[in-house]
Order: C-alpha cells, then structure tokens, then sequence
C-alpha cells in the first residue's frame, strides 16, 4: 500500500497537492494511506511574553494547525478517502523527516507556494530543506 503525507498550510497550492492526491488514488490498485501534515514555526518566549504556559502554546498550535489543516481535510472527505492528519511544531525539513520515518512514508506531495515562511511552504528555502532532510520522491503541484 502506497503510503503517502501531504504537506499541507491551508493554501490554495496546497490544495492543488492534495487534489493532485486524490486524482492519483484513483489510478492505484489498493487504496493508498493518505496523511496530512501541517508544520507549525516554534514560537519563542521573547516573540509571546514569559507568562504564556505550556498548554496555552499546545492549545495556539492545535488551533492554528487544524485552520491549515481545515481545506484540505474537506477535499479529502468530499472524495470520501480516508486520511490522517497530523500537526507538527519546529523546524520544516527536521519535521518533515520525523514524520515521514514515523509513518513510513514513500512520497510527499506538496504545493510550490504557501502562506508564507510561518505556516506555508514556498518554491525555495522550505523545498530545499524538506527536499535536503528526506529520502522519499517528492511531487510538487503547480
């Protein structure tokens, strides 16, 4: 079973990489296992105060992840194919990395262009480090 994790920021362009994945389902023989990832920048004690807990910052990256996650989740559930999703907090290829050795994925899909450098995944320095940190193909939507 072809296991594959789409990077996801609640883009368009991460949209078209998540349609490009459903498309592609159809053309496999057993139904692929499809994950979601969205990766959240760590936030820093100087950029929210010293007086944000613990839970208050896991309760902002839950919340922040899951908007990103939302569109795409939608697309996947409208194609009726299951799918896991999963939010990640550091930095993009390290996060990439560990996910894809955890879930023992083959391929990454992901758009060319994001959000921006805190929740997106732009043509340039994001592909660079996911593409330097894994060692699974990576298909990137236009």
């Amino acid at each position: 079973m072809l296991k594959t994790l789409a990077l996801v920021d609640g883009s368009e362009s991460s949209s078209r990489a998540v349609r490009y994945v459903i498309a592609t389902s159809a053309l496999c023989k057993e139904a692929p296992e499809i994950h979601l990832l969205n990766v959240q920048m760590p936030v820093t004690p100087g950029n929210i105060g010293r007086h944000v807990s613990h839970g208050d910052l896991d309760d902002y990256y839950h919340d922040e992840g899951m908007r990103a996650l939302a569109p795409a989740r939608k697309l996947l559930d409208d194609a009726g194919i299951r799918h896991a999703f999963h939010i990640g907090v550091g930095e993009i290829g390290e996060t990439v990395a560990r996910y894809v050795k955890e879930l023992s994925a083959q391929q990454i899909a992901m758009g060319t262009r994001g959000l921006g450098p805190v929740a997106g995944l732009l043509l340039g320095s994001v592909t660079a480090k996911v593409v330097q940190a894994v060692n699974v193909p990576i298909v990137l939507v236009k």
